[in-house]
């Protein structure tokens, strides 16, 4: 697991960078922060469109440990896709191709900080110490979720595109009136969202809300460059981190492919949110390289050569690469680590098959905190209707 210190520069046992500074990659912005190539090799800083110097300097072990989570956070994520495939679960959002800036952005958050996802945020749940089998009890349609938000610091996954936005903002304003911002052991929130929710009214609102009100929230956007079939350029005009300009925040365009990238920008917004700095957008530059979840076909709306050509920007990769020319990584390392991701997503699935189904009239349970006498009519006559098939042919 990745720690760091805060600020824009993180600092442990550094692994040798390459001695450049860099304001660029092969995309050809010179405002996307990187410093981890495709390559694998390490960048020492990289600046963003403020200015702001960004590093990430962290021991072997701390290095590891980020790799550690990008394969497991993938293993566990391709077994769920592989039991909704088999039938055992109604849907899934796989995050396959965004496991950098999950886990670096997951990794950046302090203890105290809350955290706000989509449906998607898989790898932030893991970071958050949250067992995997949380959101699968979910979409296996047998439980809630199931996790205390207040406890992991991250709320329950949203479905309703873009509302969790609103929900961030209004927490961090709560967190304003409370007094808890101002230091660095202040709270701060973030809220994750994908490109296509930007179009939508309540982000806009929460961009609004959250500037207006000096708020102490990070937007993450995961621009995974689809809103389900709808390419990027039909959400946009300028890149998504230029919107942050209008409503009175900075905003900032990460290579979401980039671990240790995603973990210094993040890192530096939170503690800067944190300190009564107020909010920040952050565009996490990514691919959704499956599908937009099990139910989608991406092959109706891209090309293979395109899929291909960002496979080449793979995450995990590009850390395995770096790892190795650093000597920090050997081939007993890396088959410990896939061994143990195998280990742990066997174990998943035994789980889920064990699931039991929950009895029908369990519906009624979570609707209000202390019941009510409509409710209690509406149990009662389901239980009744149920018992009308006992003995019947049905």
């Amino acid at each position: 697991m990745a720690r760091g210190d805060g600020g824009a520069t993180t600092r442990g046992k550094r692994a040798a960078p390459r001695t450049q500074k860099r304001e660029a990659t092969g995309t050809g912005d010179p405002n996307l922060v990187q410093l981890l190539t495709p390559e694998g090799e390490r960048i020492d800083s990289a600046t963003g469109p403020d200015g702001t110097e960004y590093r990430a300097d962290f021991s072997d072990e701390e290095y590891r440990g980020l790799y550690r989570d990008l394969v497991l956070v993938r293993k566990l994520d391709a077994e769920a896709t592989a039991l909704q495939r088999q039938g055992e679960l109604g849907i899934w959002a796989s995050l396959l191709g965004q496991e950098a800036a999950q886990v670096g952005s997951g990794r950046a958050l302090r203890p105290q900080d809350m955290a706000f996802p989509t449906y998607r945020e898989h790898g932030v749940l893991y970071c958050r110490g949250i067992d995997p089998i949380m959101p699968l009890g979910l979409f296996r349609g047998v439980d809630q979720g199931g996790w205390d938000p207040n406890e992991f610091k991250f709320n329950m996954y949203t479905i309703v595109i873009g509302a969790q936005t609103l929900h961030a903002t209004g927490y961090a304003m709560g967190i304003t009136m409370d007094g808890k911002t101002g230091g660095d052991e202040g709270e701060a929130v973030i809220a994750y969202f994908g490109d296509g929710a930007t179009s939508q009214g309540d982000v806009n609102e929460a961009f609004v809300w959250a500037g207006v009100f000096n708020s102490p929230i990070v937007f993450f956007c995961q621009n995974n460059q689809y809103a389900i079939s709808e390419p990027l350029e039909r959400q946009t005009r300028v890149p998504l981190y230029q919107r942050a300009g209008g409503f009175g925040f900075p905003g900032v365009r990460v290579d979401g492919n980039d671990v240790l990238a995603s973990y210094a920008v993040t890192r530096h917004a939170l503690d800067n949110a944190r300190n009564g700095q107020g909010p920040t957008l952050i565009e996490a530059y990514t691919y959704r390289m499956g599908a937009h979840t099990t139910t989608d076909d991406p092959t109706r709306y891209r090309i293979a050569s395109e899929v291909e050509a960002w496979r080449a920007k793979d995450p995990l990769a590009r850390v395995k690469a770096f790892l190795e020319k650093q000597q920090i990584g050997d081939e007993s390392f890396f088959a410990e680590i896939d061994e143990q991701a195998k280990q742990e997503a066997l174990h998943l699935r035994e789980r889920v098959l064990a699931m039991p189904d929950p009895e029908p009239s369990t519906i009624f349970d979570h609707v209000y905190a202390h019941g009510s006498p409509l409710l209690d009519a509406e149990r009662e006559q389901a239980a009744r209707y149920l018992e009308s098939f006992e003995g019947s042919a049905h």
